[in-house]
């Protein structure tokens, strides 16, 4: 199965009332595990690279390329998708590498800024025939979407699309990135609201802190994008931790980045199993 366009997955989705996992990787092995766990599954599935693992590895390439490779031998589609840039160039780098979608978060900005940072990137990435999605919450707050109690608001969220065309917007309502427990509360009148303003699938981050049962009760109430980072990395340190624990003298890293990767491959399918068990 080769690469596919983020759009192609994404958008019947939307429509069905299912949720389409999207999950971070890091390391190669974590590229490796989502595939194997979407396979799995037998679900489609979208690997992300934020620009924070950007930085980790020093450049967009060597992992890029590496998540590529992983993708186009999948027996499932799997599209690869640039998480939280907020650099332009680091989007046309992604862009030119092959990615097939790209989040541009400008959400720290000014509304009015944050409009025309989006909108110039949509236009360049659209000419290429890659899908953007964008992120808006709390206006002119710096932590942007996650901010502390911030939501989006609906008519602004609806008038946002249509100035910038993008075609997937991250909303804030109720998630927080990087939290270590599962027990955020989402508005889910809030989401229906959102699903019947706004013309494109809507998307959940901050993710790894909401329990199983209400990722199933977002996805019924109109989400459609569900992007998990933190909690696969706590499932992949716990095997680590339990590899390393159970042989003090084990060296050979592929013993325990191997428990890691089977982890995290297992609780990808269980995942994409939670997100696509939804009644509409």
């Amino acid at each position: 199965m080769p690469l596919v366009a983020t759009g192609s997955i994404v958008e019947p989705a939307a429509r069905s009332r299912r949720g389409v996992g999207a999950f971070n990787v890091i390391q190669l092995e974590h590229a490796e595990a989502i595939v194997a766990g979407a396979e799995r599954a037998g679900a489609p599935v979208v690997l992300q690279i934020s620009e924070n693992a950007v930085r980790y590895h020093g450049a967009l390439a060597p992992i890029g390329r590496a998540a590529l490779a992983v993708a186009r031998a999948a027996d499932v589609p799997v599209a690869l998708h640039l998480d939280h840039a907020t650099s332009a160039e680091l989007v046309r780098e992604a862009v030119q590498l092959g990615f097939t979608s790209v989040m541009f978060d400008a959400s720290a900005l000014a509304y009015d800024a944050n409009v025309r940072a989006t909108a110039e990137v949509v236009s360049r990435c659209h000419a290429d025939g890659v899908w953007v999605e964008a992120e808006l919450g709390e206006v002119g707050g710096k932590d942007g979407v996650h901010a502390a109690g911030a939501r989006t608001d609906p008519g602004e969220a609806a008038a946002f699309v249509a100035s910038t065309g993008v075609d997937a917007l991250a909303v804030a309502v109720g998630s927080s990135h990087a939290m270590l427990t599962r027990d955020a509360v989402l508005d889910l009148d809030l989401i229906a609201v959102l699903d019947g303003a706004v013309p494109v699938p809507l998307v959940l981050h901050g993710s790894s802190g909401v329990a199983d049962g209400h990722l199933t009760a977002a996805v019924e109430h109109g989400m459609t994008k569900v992007n998990i980072a933190t909690h696969l990395n706590k499932v992949f340190t716990a095997a680590v931790r339990a590899c390393l624990a159970g042989e003090h003298d084990l060296v050979d890293t592929r013993r325990y980045l191997g428990a890691g990767r089977a982890s995290v491959t297992d609780e990808v399918a269980r995942l994409l199993g939670v997100l696509r068990a939804v009644n509409p």
